[in-house]
């Protein structure tokens, strides 16, 4: 059952957080809509599972505001027919919402621990089209290129180029650009031999790091 609390700071969230701030594509809605967010965090932090800001969760990571999360989301143009790669599992808050609208997600993590969090949340949940591995982002998942859709949710000072070279014609990547303090979150579309970068807004992502861990929590 859910929590009548909880249904009703995710409504608010919906009309003040996001409509009002220019996400408008509908899938994306409802998709944040029906995806409960109080469960990819720690029980203790719950109250804030809806508020305008991000939040902590274990390994030194974060879990992003929502409306960063649909911002992304609604910039990637989803039909539900696309393959999605996921850098950065973290809790598992972005890549459930990603299940929910395409067709495949593939979602790299480097904490071990958290990849493992992620994916027994995520089969608890039902999502059945993800596959969460353990490993370095920045190198993508070769094996199961090309993608439709990349999405990347650390911060790097310049897009990493196996994950362009993993990406599909015609695709869209999504990266936070920049250094630690600010970074400039940027669209890069490939259609053919053009590929065109789009700014979309400034934001505050932790690094992308190179290489996997075995253990952080």
């Amino acid at each position: 059952m859910s929590d009548p609390s909880f249904d009703l700071a995710r409504e608010l969230m919906l009309r003040k957080q996001l409509r009002r701030r220019g996400i408008h594509d509908r899938g994306v809605l409802d998709a944040m809509a029906r995806v409960p967010r109080e469960r990819f965090i720690a029980e203790s932090a719950r109250p804030l599972a809806y508020a305008d800001r991000a939040l902590a969760i274990p390994c030194g990571q974060t879990i992003s505001q929502p409306y960063i999360v649909a911002l992304m989301t609604q910039a990637l143009e989803l039909s539900g027919k696309e393959k999605v790669l996921e850098v950065g599992t973290g809790s598992g808050y972005q890549t459930a919402i990603l299940a929910e609208l395409s067709r495949q997600v593939v979602t790299i993590e480097r904490h071990a621990e958290l990849s493992r969090w992620a994916e027994a949340l995520l089969g608890e949940l039902g999502y059945r089209n993800v596959t969460c591995i353990h490993g370095d982002g920045s190198l993508g998942w070769p094996a199961a290129a090309p993608y439709d859709r990349i999405i990347v949710t650390a911060a790097a000072p310049s897009c990493p180029q196996p994950l362009l070279a993993q990406l599909a014609d015609p695709g869209v990547l999504l990266i936070p650009v920049g250094p630690g303090d600010s970074q400039e979150l940027q669209a890069i579309r490939r259609e053919g031999k053009q590929q065109t970068v789009t700014h979309l807004s400034y934001c505050r992502f932790v690094p992308l790091v190179e290489g996997p861990t075995q253990s952080g929590i």
